[in-house]
C-alpha cells in the first residue's frame, strides 16, 4: 500500500460522508476515522435532525430512534464495505455500530480480517 495510515482515514472519512449524503440524505458534522490493528473505527458527529433530538426526551422515542437508524445503516452495509475495502484492500469481516441519543454521535467499527494498521510499518 503505497498511502499513508493518515492519507487512508482521511480518504474513508471523506467516502463515508459522501454515502451519508448519497443514501441518508444527509451528512453528519464531521467523521473522523481511525485505522487501529484489524479495525476501522469511524466517529461521526452531528447524525441526529433537531426532531430526532426532541423524539429521543422519551425513552420510548429514543428506543425508535436508535432502531431506525440502525436499520438505515443496516441496509446500506454493502455499500460501507465496498468503501472500507476500496479504500484498504482489506475485507469487512463484521460491523459493529451504535448512536448516542443525546450526543448525535455513531460509532462505526468495522473488524479485518486482517491487520491493517501493520501495513503502514
Amino acid at each position: 500500500m503505497k498511502k499513508s495510515k493518515g492519507s487512508v482515514e482521511s480518504d474513508i472519512s471523506k467516502a463515508i460522508t459522501q454515502w451519508e449524503k448519497d443514501y441518508l440524505g444527509r451528512g453528519s458534522v464531521s467523521v473522523k476515522t481511525d485505522i487501529l490493528r484489524d479495525m476501522v473505527i469511524v466517529n461521526l458527529q452531528g447524525v441526529l435532525t433537531p426532531a430526532e433530538y426532541s423524539v429521543c426526551e422519551t425513552k420510548d422515542g429514543m428506543l425508535t430512534v436508535k432502531k431506525t437508524r440502525s436499520e438505515l445503516v443496516e441496509s446500506g452495509l454493502e455499500n460501507l464495505k465496498e468503501i472500507i475495502f476500496a479504500n484498504s484492500e482489506e475485507k469487512v469481516k463484521s460491523f459493529h455500530s451504535d448512536i448516542s441519543s443525546r450526543t448525535g454521535e455513531r460509532v462505526m467499527v468495522f473488524k479485518l480480517y486482517n491487520d491493517l494498521e501493520k501495513k503502514f510499518s
